[in-house]
């Protein structure tokens, strides 16, 4: 139950930080020569559990040619997941989600349309805003913010495309159209293949060290969703003692810990062999220019300020590398 959660605090978190990047024009499209068929297989197989946990029937229909677009794989498979996700939520066990694609005049329209709770007309107008939720659904929602869709949108904008949402009203369902430019040159398209092979799939050993035992197990549960084999320890002496025996890629440690603090702690795996490739990161409450000077000096590789955000924490496994 706690993993189940811990990933929908993760998803919510990524979502917002995605917005967020979005709006200040940080966020960036890696576009490609991409088939849509193998987008939509990437969407269908991040939504598999949440579709087949509700027993849902999946029915998808795609044209029998390739349908080649310049995007970026990544996202466009975002799009289609966050409305299968949105389906699947809104909708009793067992219900039905078709899945349509059909090429047009210059583009591509597709469709995912569920048998579901239904959306009411006054609300179809603003269902993509920012926090947007249908009150008289909201006993369906699985702990949803409201920004799934207003992220779909401004991807699908980012890519020249659009999107409506229809629905017959309460009970009847609802039907999402996404529609995107199809490029008239043909260029060789690069295959696109379910997104489980990213970056942060390389496993690492991570030692947490944190007094608050509910930070340390949270942490190491998040880490742990992402392949990575995790320790958790709860003072200074332990994390000097696990980290001999374990010999991790990368150390997190917090600062005021009982019987040794971070400081000190860091200095002693430091004075061993074995750490030379190992990253000490600090974690503290405190972030002046003298609280980053101290864990430099004391050994740290980095310094961050609590809360570390779930993504900053997964870019920073990701992008170890070993000295």
């Amino acid at each position: 139950m706690i993993e189940r959660q811990l990933e929908q605090m993760v998803r919510l978190i990524d979502d917002l930080l995605d917005v967020s990047r979005i709006t200040r024009g940080r966020l960036e499209l890696r576009r490609e020569r991409v088939a849509l068929n193998g987008v939509i297989r990437s969407a269908i197989e991040t939504s598999r559990p949440l579709i087949e946990h509700a027993r849902h029937e999946l029915t998808v229909e795609l044209p029998p040619g390739p349908i080649v677009l310049d995007a970026d794989p990544v996202r466009l498979a975002q799009v289609f997941s966050n409305l299968l996700n949105n389906a699947a939520r809104y909708m009793d066990d067992g219900g039905h989600i078709f899945v349509h694609a059909e090429r047009g005049d210059g583009e591509v329209c597709v469709s995912v349309r569920d048998t579901g709770v239904g959306i009411p007309a006054e609300a179809l107008p603003w269902i993509f805003d920012m926090f947007a939720q249908v009150s008289d659904v909201l006993e369906r929602s699985q702990n949803g913010l409201g920004i799934g869709l207003t992220l779909v949108k401004r991807l699908v904008d980012m890519h020249g495309g659009s999107v409506e949402a229809r629905s017959d009203g309460p009970g009847r369902g609802a039907e999402f159209t996404v529609r995107l430019p199809v490029p008239t040159t043909t260029q060789a398209v690069a295959p696109v293949e379910p997104a489980p092979a990213a970056p942060h799939s390389i496993p690492r050993r991570v030692l947490v060290a944190d007094d608050n035992r509910d930070a340390a197990e949270s942490m190491g549960m998040l880490l742990r969703l992402t392949g990575n084999d995790v320790r958790t320890v709860h003072d200074g002496i332990e994390a000097v003692e696990e980290a001999a025996r374990f010999r991790p890629d990368v150390i997190l440690l917090d600062i005021g810990m009982p019987r040794l603090n971070g400081y000190d702690a860091a200095r002693l795996i430091r004075q061993q062999r074995w750490s030379a490739g190992t990253m000490l990161v600090a974690l503290t409450g405190w972030g002046q220019e003298e609280d980053k000077r101290r864990a430099s000096d004391a050994g740290f590789d980095r310094h961050f300020t609590k809360p570390l955000e779930p993504a900053e924490l997964q870019r920073l496994i990701r992008d170890y590398r070993p000295s």
